[in-house]
């Protein structure tokens, strides 16, 4: 079955008038424009204001399109065609995939973007473009080739220096203490050897070790701003260009005179309660330092608010990463010489996971997880909020850390604190928060209920989580237990029986809200009541009721 035609023009979605017929350049190149985006659909025979009008009579006949297409394009791009009527005329859906980087044959290259009023255009790819796209599709490493008039003179020997501290600092792999200033720069890919045995500075030799003025001069687009923000006055706001070792101090260094931090004490142990956990605001750091795209101006921005500490970086989720994903998919490191070098410096993960710190740097304190809604195809933002902590709940956490004597798994933390926020959760609710299927959900939730720390309720689809009475306790929420946790069978169906008696009928949803039930729990009691005869059914789906029996 054919889509319907959309609404509007949008990045993903182009109308093309064809009551001149459309020219053959043309039509190639609009296919080339989405190809080089996100993909999408040409509708041929629609107007811009979404219109359609019809297909040219030379275009009725749409067999060799697709050839032509393939023909007309390089590397050829292979679309979809069908002929739907719409209007009461037919119209041309050409479907176009999502290539790295294509051209028409006659070597223009065109990429379909949105203009500030938010409406979209193909406008020239240029070369910085092109190789910002192959980097964001994985199909190119700009931090591992060679920059353009850097020589070995542009390495600091300070910062040399700098990277052995942070090694042994940080835990990183001591294995380059025990190397030379040749031997780690192989290592750790900071230069590459030139046809005559030469060797040049790497992009992130350069961004790791470089000159502070080197950087300036050969790679413009490196910048960082660290700002403080009170009620819209601006208390620190400065930008710098150090390389990304001293980058990472310098902004840690500016960072903690603004993050307070209290004391909690669990049992024997003072445990900190800072405004921004330091390992997230670390990893949200050097995260944006690493993954930004180095062909794009603009600098990162680590800016605090009166709410949040938000972080931003040029360049949108490389190819394959969606916010949908960010918790489970597999590392796709736009840069990945630097990020395999910081790494192994000891800066970031190790394991690539650097996400899970941030989320657990929130969630541990009972603070909302990391916001990343803002981000979009030319930024990579994320919001830490700053709320109040919850010492409740991160007592909670200490505790059953140092009794499992190990961290809780980040999906554990994500289920506590959906119980935390939502009283009462589904394994299918925690599904779309731990970005896992319901069985990894349940899996996780019975683990819970085994420690302890979560109660199920009820079998089957219908089963529902709640935290556990020792959880409410230890917070001193006695009532709130026992709120949550529901009312019997007896005291449901009573309810539901004294509802009908007042109000003459009941509907599925009321229920619902009236017993705090699933939508499932719902169905099965009120279907049992309607079996034992207290109850009868009328209407179907959504149009269904239920009154006493007798009722008219």
């Amino acid at each position: 079955m054919t889509p319907g035609l959309p609404p509007a023009e949008s990045l993903t979605v182009e109308f093309k008038s064809d009551r001149k017929r459309l020219p053959d350049n043309e039509l190639v190149e609009a296919v080339a424009c989405l190809a080089n985006a996100e993909g999408g659909e040409l509708w041929l025979g629609v107007e811009d204001d979404g219109t359609p009008t019809g297909l040219h009579p030379e275009h009725q006949n749409l067999n060799g399109l697709v050839g032509l297409v393939a023909a007309r394009t390089a590397p050829s791009v292979t679309v979809q065609v069908d002929a739907p009527v719409v209007g009461g005329v037919r119209v041309a859906r050409i479907v176009v995939p999502k290539r790295t980087e294509v051209s028409t044959s006659a070597g223009v290259y065109l990429r379909r973007r949105i203009k500030f009023d938010g409406t979209p255009e193909c406008a020239p790819m240029l070369p910085h473009d092109r190789v910002s796209r192959a980097s964001s599709m994985g199909a190119l490493d700009v931090s591992a080739q060679a920059v353009e008039g850097a020589t070995l003179a542009d390495f600091d020997p300070l910062e040399r220096e700098r990277l052995r501290q942070a090694v042994q600092k940080h835990g990183g792999d001591r294995v380059l203490l025990e190397l030379d200033d040749e031997a780690v720069d192989g290592a750790l890919g900071f230069t590459v050897r030139q046809p005559d045995g030469s060797r040049v500075p790497t992009l992130t030799g350069l961004l790791v070790i470089g000159r502070e003025a080197s950087l300036r001069a050969l790679v413009p687009t490196h910048e960082f701003a660290f700002q403080v923000l009170a009620e819209q006055a601006v208390r620190f706001n400065e930008f710098r260009n150090f390389p990304l070792i001293k980058a990472i101090d310098w902004l840690e260094t500016n960072f903690l005179p603004y993050n307070p931090e209290e004391e909690l004490q669990v049992g024997l142990f003072r445990v900190p309660v800072p405004k921004v956990d330091m390992g997230a605001f670390r990893e949200a750091v050097a995260n944006a330092l690493i993954h930004r795209d180095y062909y794009r101006l603009g600098a990162v921005h680590v800016r605090l608010e009166n709410d949040a500490l938000v972080v931003s970086n040029p360049g949108g989720l490389v190819d394959g990463v969606t916010l949908a994903n960010l918790l489970t998919t597999e590392p796709r490191p736009r840069n990945r010489v630097l990020a395999d070098a910081m790494k192994r410096i000891g800066i970031v993960e190790r394991s690539g996971r650097g996400v899970d710190k941030i989320y657990r740097g929130l969630l541990k304190f009972g603070r909302p997880a990391p916001d990343y809604a803002r981000t979009d195809t030319t930024s990579v933002i994320v919001r830490l909020g700053t709320d109040a902590a919850d010492l409740d709940f991160r007592r909670l956490v200490v505790e059953e850390e140092r009794r499992s004597n190990g961290e809780l798994p980040i999906d554990s933390l994500i289920a506590l604190a959906a119980l935390r926020e939502l009283k009462r959760v589904s394994a299918d609710e925690l599904a779309l928060r731990i970005q896992r299927d319901a069985a990894s959900a349940k899996r996780t939730l019975e683990a819970l209920t085994e420690a302890g720390l979560v109660e199920a309720h009820g079998t089957t689809r219908g089963r529902s989580y709640t935290l556990s009475a020792s959880v409410y306790q230890r917070a001193g929420s006695k009532a709130a237990y026992t709120r949550q946790k529901g009312f019997s069978g007896i005291q449901t169906e009573q309810m539901v029986l004294n509802f009908v008696s007042q109000h003459g009928r009941i509907k599925r949803s009321e229920a619902m809200e009236l017993c705090r039930l699933t939508d499932d729990q719902a169905f099965r009691l009120l279907r049992k009541l309607v079996e034992q005869g207290r109850l009868v059914a009328h209407g179907e789906k959504r149009g269904a009721y239920y009154t006493l029996p007798g009722a008219p």
